[in-house]
């Protein structure tokens, strides 16, 4: 793999200044911030694919090392749909804060800044919790059928097993 200095240099000014938009208050300098680390990103994964090579189009005369990977270009092409669809959302908040309050610059929220003041301790998430939580008493478990040597449920739970209407169990000396 051969490698371009000039598009690594290309790269890195486009993730520098598009990581130092993304740092200002101005939606839209975020939105360019963010447009610019979407095509340094796609430049990277450009530069990973590796040396340019023959169309991924199968010929049985080609060698396999010949061909170009079209895995990379198929991610460009996902992030390029990815970054369009976000775009478009920031461009919707853009124009609807230049609406509403005639400015684009996210003001910090009075709320947001009594809650970063408040401590993190919550009572009822970070309080111990007693090992034994339940509020019912511990119930009679049944026996398991499976583990009955005479294989006779009704004899385990103290109970007749008739059904109205219908003959009980056969037991010995009756009919």
């Amino acid at each position: 793999m051969s490698v371009n200095l000039t598009l690594l240099v290309v790269m890195g000014v486009l993730y520098a200044v598009g990581v130092y938009l993304l740092l200002e208050r101005s939606l839209t300098r975020v939105l360019l911030g963010l447009m610019l680390l979407t095509n340094g990103t796609n430049l990277l994964i450009l530069h990973a694919g590796g040396i340019p090579g023959l169309a991924p189009l199968y010929d049985s005369s080609i060698a396999a090392e010949d061909y170009s990977d079209p895995l990379p270009q198929a991610l460009i092409l996902t992030a390029i749909v990815i970054s369009l669809a976000v775009t478009a959302f920031l461009l919707g908040m853009i124009y609807r804060s230049w609406v509403l309050g005639r400015r684009d610059e996210i003001q910090d929220d009075v709320e947001d800044r009594r809650v970063a003041r408040q401590s993190s301790y919550d009572l009822e998430d970070d309080a111990e919790v007693p090992a034994e939580t339940t509020e019912f008493e511990e119930a009679p478990r049944r026996s398991d059928p499976d583990d009955d040597p005479d294989g006779d449920p009704a004899e385990d739970l103290g109970e007749d097993l008739e059904t109205p209407g219908l003959p009980g169990p056969r037991r010995e000396g009756t009919r």
